[in-house]
């Protein structure tokens, strides 16, 4: 299979967490997927720009990205988080290689438009194209890619990306079989308890009724085209549960007898489950 898994920036901080996926990761490359990673880190980001007295600036809740701040950008992400998990996975085994925007124009992007005004927010951008031959030649050599949340605009220059987004556009341009974001939270929750699915149609009225909210919104949405990009199946799964990562994975292998207490996390489904069975019935 061809996987896209998101890390949460939240995750990368912690170093037992960090290692503990990493073997899963190693695990599913040893079963033969093709992996490619993508991550943020935007707590320590911010947490950077402070520890440099560079100030964030703000429209409508959207941070504007101008050079300096878009330089810490890359070096937090294509630097420090970015090699950090690369030799976790590469110590587990399984050789993995940073990739980031500007390595064979391998992640395509345009400046983000808001309010009608491109580049507004400055060096924010969203995904327009990926490097498939790069990356399916890193995987025929047996190598793990692993990218920052970054995309070389027009002008050649790095833009800072929503790593919910990239991944979920990744997943679209690779015809990925799994969209898998591990999160720090264990799904999407309505207030405590898990929902074990969520459809296409109920995620605007998540968002209405404020059940969701915040990162959860971004990640729902991205889920969404990713579903009707043609992605067969997309999980958001809690990174810190025990081996969380290789039971979202091997979803499709468990029974359904023991599919809802042992898979963790949300499925994000096109249709409910019951209307999806059916067509497949009839088919």
């Amino acid at each position: 299979m061809r996987i896209v898994i998101k890390f949460a920036g939240a995750l990368l901080e912690d170093d037992a967490t960090v290692w503990s996926l990493a073997r899963q990761v190693a695990t599913l490359a040893e079963e033969g997927h093709k992996i490619l990673i993508v991550h943020g880190g935007g707590r320590l980001f911010t947490a950077t720009l402070k520890r440099m007295a560079i100030e964030s600036k703000f429209i409508a809740g959207l941070r504007v990205t101008d050079r300096e701040t878009r330089d810490v950008a890359v070096m937090v992400f294509a630097g420090l988080l970015n090699k950090k998990l690369t030799a976790a996975i590469s110590r587990e085994g399984q050789p993995a290689v940073g990739v980031s925007a500007a390595d064979a124009r391998c992640f395509v992007a345009e400046p983000m438009v808001h309010n009608e005004v491109e580049g507004r927010l400055g060096f924010v951008g969203y995904l327009t194209g990926l490097n498939v031959p790069f990356i399916e030649s890193l995987w025929r050599e047996k190598l793990l890619p692993v990218a920052p949340c970054l995309g070389l605009g027009p002008d050649h220059e790095l833009y800072n990306i929503n790593a919910d987004h990239m991944a979920a556009a990744c997943a679209e341009y690779l015809g990925a079989d799994q969209l898998i974001y591990l999160t720090d939270v264990a799904g999407v929750l309505d207030g405590e308890r898990v929902l074990s699915v969520v459809t296409c149609e109920d995620i605007e009225r998540l968002v209405q009724c404020r059940v969701v909210s915040g990162g959860m919104v971004l990640k729902l949405e991205a889920a969404k085209r990713a579903i009707e990009g043609g992605v067969r199946e997309v999980r958001i799964v809690g990174g810190t549960s025990p081996q969380a990562l290789l039971l979202a994975s091997h979803a499709a292998e468990t029974s359904a007898h023991d599919r809802v207490t042992s898979i963790p996390g949300t499925r994000v489904l096109r249709v409910p489950l019951a209307a999806a069975q059916a067509a497949l019935s009839v088919a």
